[in-house]
């Protein structure tokens, strides 16, 4: 019998840990092509920087990925996988012309990184080629997710609470909304330019 109750009290634990955290699911409308939702800053929240660096890739002439999310602090790998020199520049961080930066021009194969500490778009650009041009979307938090073709998007493990996350598209202006969790939540955006 002691070992029914253990089991029980184990399982109800679980449940009651399962409910403190939920997805945040919806759809971004409106515009063509990839976006990216995220929740913004949670006051007297801070989250330590990944570990990982993700990779930019400047193959075929394109940055690529095209767009890319990532969380605040996040060092972001440059390689240029080319046969021809890349330049990698931004203007503005945000709208923020104090947080533009170019980070020079190599050859392939090598690398250059840069920690994104500042929250907002980053409009990458190529001095060497004009017409390249690639997005990092810096969130404040780990919460972040890109959509999908069809603008389907979820936000795994967000603690229970009430937030603001915004919606970002490229051409488009942000959009943000409050969202509850509760196990769960669920956030629609119809963006325009």
């Amino acid at each position: 019998m002691r070992h029914k109750g253990f089991i029980l009290a184990v399982m109800t634990a679980g449940l009651c840990i399962a409910a403190w955290a939920g997805d945040i699911e919806g759809k971004v409308t409106g515009m063509k092509g990839q976006s990216v939702v995220y929740v913004d800053a949670i006051a007297g929240k801070t989250f330590p920087a990944p570990k990982e660096h993700p990779v930019m890739d400047q193959k075929g002439l394109v940055f690529v990925p095209h767009i890319m999310a990532v969380q605040q602090g996040t060092t972001v790998e440059f390689l240029n996988s080319d046969n021809v020199q890349h330049n990698v520049f931004w203007t503005a961080i945000a709208g923020d012309k104090k947080a533009g930066h170019n980070l020079g021009t190599w050859p392939k194969r090598e690398k250059r990184p840069f920690t994104f500490d500042k929250v907002g778009a980053v409009a990458l650009l190529c001095n060497v080629h004009p017409e390249m041009a690639g997005y990092i979307i810096v969130s404040p938090t780990p919460y972040f997710a890109e959509t999908d073709d069809s603008g389907n998007y979820k936000i795994k493990d967000v603690p229970d609470g009430s937030y603001t996350v915004t919606a970002w598209h490229e051409g488009a202006k942000n959009q943000s909304k409050p969202v509850a969790v509760a196990g769960g939540g669920k956030a629609d955006f119809t963006l325009s330019k």
